[in-house]
């Protein structure tokens, strides 16, 4: 069933019903391109809404057409000169309108900025209207409308020349606008409806017959659109949902800026009555939802509330979906925003070309398609698949996208599985040709919705293995096992002890992190963490691995954050069938203090194994670093292991607060300055001691945390991360960006010889054993 939108209700009541006998001509070929659109002769007259007289050309095909040396003319209703003309240039893009400003008076608004103007002073009530492909005057005094050089014709009201049937008349407060296509039939393309001139130059605007409230100028080339009351707002359903749906504008009805969206989600809180497909006119209130709160960091999303919903039409073409990546949209390649000041929302400027937030949030509710997409973090628990378009950013040598300091890829968008089942995909993989659905927001990301399961093509993807540490060579790992404790299922522990056996060939020396007691998330005062310990190392021993020894100590109950009742500690896993061995000295509690005693090569730990300054305000609710003191084949090894606080708490990338806050880096940087004094407090025993640092950095290696822990000068440490190629720098894959969050650094006297690898067998995976990747560094000494 065809639409029938306001401007066609108009032009019904205008016509009537009845088919009647009429004079007519014969016509020209209807045009498949540049048409007169809108013809207004009431300007400046009185009750006029606008002070100029004016004509609108509409572009209906495909290409640009250029109008140089063509005019448009104007002769009274009976009458044979054509003397009145004014001359056109430039161009008209498809789908846009050129507006063409005439005299004028003192009553009404202002025209848009046109493209053309003139002089000529026409009927409101009758006249007639030619595009002509010349600027020479029509020498016709009847038939004109079958001229050569005439494109298009208009008569109207009482005039003696027209197409098939004449238009309406007009008024002061009418104009005749065409509703549809070029049918070259005046009486039936053309309604007399309430002006509606065009507005861009350069050929964009409005197409003529687009009346009443568009979607784009709701949402503003900005990241909050007009709020309030809002009525015959038109569009045609793309997507529903549980508690609403979303409805786009029709490509002709579309504005020329990129910058404004043509969709929107109307929210009716229960399951639309409408499909996709269907034409709509939408009725309500216009708000801006935050979800989380105004107190959220959350962009918020343009949305149609308490709607009335008329249903105008069924079966409709669905609105070209908006190409993202080769052959459509670029996205900006590393800026998110550069020029806001805090609240993205109130302050900077929306640049939808270089600003990444700017770029997606133009999109907001909209038909989208990404072209070549290729998956840069694994489909998750929550259904969501980071993916780019082809070409993006920095690669990883196994499919991901990688960070900077300069760049965290604003070209990554979130698929989300709210309108169809989730594709189940792990890095490198590819969706495809392309993936279609409605961009929307949630969770401080970008999304979109496919509307269809998107068909997984399968990389070449799989687990890592290291190489083996030869005998004589010492090789230490970090890894962090996520919460691990008693109740999770004897599969992750079997995993887990694979990973060590398997993936990193059985390390000497394991810093463990985020080991949970014995009653895991319970919280009930318990923080031995012996169960948990056993059941890993009983799970290595059957993999087929060495006989492990732990060293660790239990914290005090709640004082180390993480998950509530857990009590995350870490500690060292270490056999001592290749030559290593602990040094165990004096009993140390969880909030002893570790000393350096001695000097040259009788170095010692007052405790070990012990915490490093573990009651600093640095430590707070934060995993204490483990020290422990080793010999390897009678060689004495330093090694601390580290958990620093998270990233919790940081404002996101995509946030409303512009550039983010990351409220966390103080309390790293304080941590790293302790564990670096500590250091110091070593290698100014002995220069020449073997000091290892490792564990969850929960920072980037380019990060002025990672700057702290190296120091500089002879003492320097070295940051084994920062010594991989760029692009191979990554242990942790989050929301599609790949980057270093684990790191191993070590002494003068142990990095010449360092052989270091990020085993990636976790973090680039569907369903993965930990959220992490270990790290293995091999010393020779």
């Amino acid at each position: 069933m065809t639409r029938l939108s306001p401007l066609a209700a108009a032009f019904a009541v205008a016509i009537g019903t009845a088919l009647v006998a009429v004079p007519t001509t014969t016509a020209v070929a209807t045009s498949s391109d540049v048409v007169i659109s809108e013809v207004y002769g009431g300007g400046g007259n009185s009750g006029a809404p606008y002070r100029n007289d004016f004509v609108e050309l509409r572009n209906l095909g495909s290409s640009t057409v250029s109008l140089a040396g063509w005019s448009v003319q104007y002769a009274s209703a009976s009458g044979s000169s054509w003397s009145n003309k004014t001359a056109l240039s430039g161009s008209i893009a498809p789908g846009a309108t050129y507006l063409v400003q005439l005299a004028g008076g003192s009553t009404g608004a202002a025209l848009p900025t046109p493209q053309a103007t003139g002089t000529t002073n026409m009927s409101a009530t009758s006249g007639k209207v030619a595009l002509v492909t010349n600027n020479t005057n029509l020498p016709c005094g009847s038939n004109c409308d079958t001229h050569a050089s005439v494109r298009d014709f208009v008569g109207y009201g009482s005039a003696n020349d027209f197409e098939t049937a004449k238009a309406p008349s007009g008024s002061n407060t009418t104009s005749l606008t065409r509703a549809g296509a070029d049918t070259d039939h005046n009486g039936n393309d053309f309604a007399a409806v309430a002006p509606t001139p065009g507005a861009a130059s350069g050929g964009g605007g409005t197409p003529g017959g687009c009346t009443g409230t568009r979607i784009h100028d709701v949402q503003k080339a900005s990241h909050t659109g007009q709020t309030g009351s809002v009525t015959g707002l038109a569009g045609i359903v793309v997507a529903t949902s549980a508690t609403g749906f979303w409805m786009q504008d029709t490509d002709a009805c579309a504005d020329a800026d990129p910058a404004t969206s043509e969709g929107i989600l109307v929210y009716t809180s229960t399951a639309p009555t409408v499909v996709v497909g269907d034409a709509v006119e939408v009725g309500g209130t216009v708000t801006e939802y935050r979800s989380g709160g105004a107190s959220s960091d959350n962009l918020t999303i343009t949305e149609v509330t308490s709607p009335t919903v008329t249903k105008t039409g069924s079966g409709q073409p669905l609105p070209t979906a908006t190409v993202v990546g080769s052959g459509g949209r670029v996205p900006p390649a590393s800026v998110i925003d550069d020029d806001a000041t805090g609240n993205v929302e109130t302050s900077g400027t929306f640049d939808a070309a270089t600003d990444g937030i700017d770029f997606w949030e133009s999109m907001e509710g909209m038909r989208v398609t990404v072209n070549a997409p290729q998956v840069v973090g694994a489909t998750n628990k929550y259904g969501e698949t980071a993916v780019v378009p082809n070409g993006s950013g920095v690669r990883t040598p196994r499919g991901g996208i990688l960070v900077s300091a300069t760049d965290f890829n604003p070209e990554r968008v979130l698929l989300d599985d709210v309108l169809s089942a989730a594709p189940q995909a792990k890095v490198g993989d590819t969706l495809g040709a392309s993936v279609t659905g409605v961009l929307d927001y949630s969770f401080s990301n970008f999304k979109l919705l496919p509307t269809a399961t998107p068909a997984v093509v399968a990389g070449t993807l799989t687990p890592e293995v290291t190489t083996a540490a030869p005998a004589g060579t010492l090789a230490t790992a970090t890894f962090n096992v996520e919460n691990l404790d008693p109740s999770d299922p004897q599969s992750k522990f079997d995993g887990l002890a694979q990973q060590i056996v398997t993936n990193l060939q059985s390390p000497d020396l394991i810093a463990l992190e985020e080991v949970q007691d014995n009653s895991g998330s319970t919280n009930n005062g318990v923080v031995s963490a012996s169960t948990t310990y056993g059941k890993l190392i009983s799970a290595i021993s059957a993999a087929g691995g060495p006989s492990y020894s732990y060293r660790q100590i239990d914290p005090s109950d709640g004082a180390d954050g993480g998950e509530p009742g857990g009590n995350i500690r870490v500690a060292f896993l270490f056999r001592t069938d290749r030559g290593l061995a602990f040094v165990d000295r004096g009993t140390a509690t969880a909030t002893t203090a570790t000393t350096v005693t001695g000097s040259g090569a009788s170095t010692a730990l007052s405790h070990s194994p012990g915490r490093v300054d573990p009651q600093n305000t640095a430590w707070a609710s934060t995993r204490k670093p483990l020290v422990g003191e080793f010999t390897w084949n009678g060689k004495k090894v330093f090694a601390i292991a580290n958990h620093f606080s998270s990233k919790g708490g940081d404002d996101p990338l995509f946030g409303k607060v512009q550039p983010p806050v990351n409220s966390s880096e103080p309390k790293r940087h304080d941590q790293a300055g302790v564990v670096r004094g500590f250091v110091d407090q070593l290698l100014a025993a002995d220069p020449n001691a073997r000091v290892v640092v490792l564990g969850d950095i929960n920072d980037f290696e380019f990060s002025r945390t990672t700057d702290i822990l190296v120091g500089s000068g002879a003492t320097s440490l070295t940051s084994l991360p920062r010594t991989l190629p760029a692009n191979e720098r990554y242990s942790y894959v989050y929301q599609g960006n790949s980057q270093v969050l684990d790191q191993i650094l070590a002494s003068a006297s142990l990095a010449g010889s360092a052989a270091y690898d990020i085993v990636h067998v976790n973090a680039e995976f569907q369903n993965p054993l930990s959220d992490h990747d270990p790290s293995v560094a091999r010393f020779t000494f």
